[in-house]
């Protein structure tokens, strides 16, 4: 493959870290990176690049731009030797090569140096691991991450207010509130299957599901004639299928949120091409949604309103900080994605809880 040049999109990787078993690399969009790959153990360069970035360790603090170190020695890590510096520097395992590979290639053989990327993880700049300090400096020129563009932009999402009316989002809640919800989990990729996980730390939202055939009915119906048209007309996408209906309440008690995350990374979320946030109340702080690659904008749909976007783009839920924040959150997709979902089924975890048994199609 070709070197990777300035403008060309870096290669995701998943790696593990001294505290983590898997950092999933792509969710650091949002924020300037700069990877230095330091390569196997005990190379003569890597203990200057490591002490460079710590030098500097002022130009990196998590919001603004993140360093990542990755090792071709895994005991660089276990043994200490190489530790993380919170907030803003990480060290990364890469013990058989195959990241310093997808980034390196076409350098005649070299396992080392230093990449800088944009908040969209485009290439910025590279360099051998000797000019670490023309990295740096190009990275303490640039503009704040938010206007690396040259302003901030707007996130390609498609915001459509009445969708559903006030008695018809009424009606959702009360449901909710009959009912009661369940702990909401995310999934994930464990071992070759698609699985639920529950962790607070980067979920907390409770969800119900809709049993009730009338009040799906009478939602699917809303979204066909009010949201897909529109869907069609902005975003050239024809939507024939929709997955999961149920009614999810992000509560100010407990700081309802939901970190930067992707819709559709696991084999068994592949299929999914649009996330539809359709907000049901007001009466609350918080709960926003924001687009890591597109700036800190924050973007909230009104009672009955819809936001809608790609499944592929990082996004998180800000936390909800007072009172509770209800949504009806399908997914939407097409025949291919149809085909796509009944080829990946056998890689389900059925029994992993309710995000998964939740997502009933329509």
């Amino acid at each position: 493959m070709p070197p990777l040049l300035a403008g060309d999109p870096a290669p995701y990787f998943v790696a593990s870290s001294a505290t983590r078993p898997t950092y999933v690399f792509d969710t650091a969009a949002g924020r300037y990176v700069v990877l230095c790959f330091l390569g196997a153990a005990g190379h003569p360069g890597a203990a200057g690049a490591s002490a460079l970035a710590e030098a500097r360790g002022d130009l990196f603090d998590d919001a603004n731009a993140s360093f990542f170190g990755i090792t071709g020695a895994a005991s660089d890590l276990a043994e200490g030797r190489l530790a993380d510096r919170l907030p803003g520097r990480r060290f990364l395992a890469d013990p058989h090569g195959l990241i310093a590979a997808s980034y390196l290639r076409g350098r005649d053989g070299e396992t080392t140096g230093w990449f800088l990327l944009d908040p969209t993880l485009r290439v910025l700049d590279s360099g051998r691991l000797e000019e670490g300090e023309r990295i740096l400096a190009r990275l303490a020129a640039l503009p704040p991450a938010p206007l690396h563009a040259g302003q901030e932009p707007w996130a390609p999402v498609l915001l459509a207010p009445r969708v559903f009316e006030p008695g018809f989002c009424d009606a959702l809640v009360a449901y909710y509130r009959a009912k009661g919800g369940e702990d909401s989990g995310f999934m994930r990729d464990v071992g070759g299957r698609t699985v639920g996980v529950i962790d607070y730390a980067h979920k907390r939202r409770s969800d119900c599901v809709i049993e009730d055939e009338a009040l799906r009915t009478e939602a699917r119906t809303r979204i066909e004639k009010r949201l897909l048209p529109l869907i069609r007309r902005f975003l050239g996408f024809e939507a024939t299928r929709m997955e999961r209906y149920i009614v999810a309440c992000y509560d100010g008690g407990t700081g309802g949120h939901f970190r930067a995350h992707r819709d559709n990374t696991t084999k068994g979320t592949a299929h999914r091409r649009f996330a539809v946030t359709l907000n049901l109340n007001d009466g609350f702080e918080g709960g926003e949604l924001r687009f890591p690659e597109f700036g800190t904008r924050t973007y909230r749909a009104p009672p009955g309103g819809a936001i809608v976007f790609s499944c592929a783009m990082l996004h998180e839920a800000t936390p909800v900080t007072s009172g509770e924040r209800f949504a009806f959150l399908p997914f939407l997709y097409d025949e291919a994605g149809a085909k796509l979902r009944e080829a990946n089924a056998r890689f389900l975890d059925n029994g992993a809880g309710n995000y998964v048994a939740n997502a009933a199609a329509g």
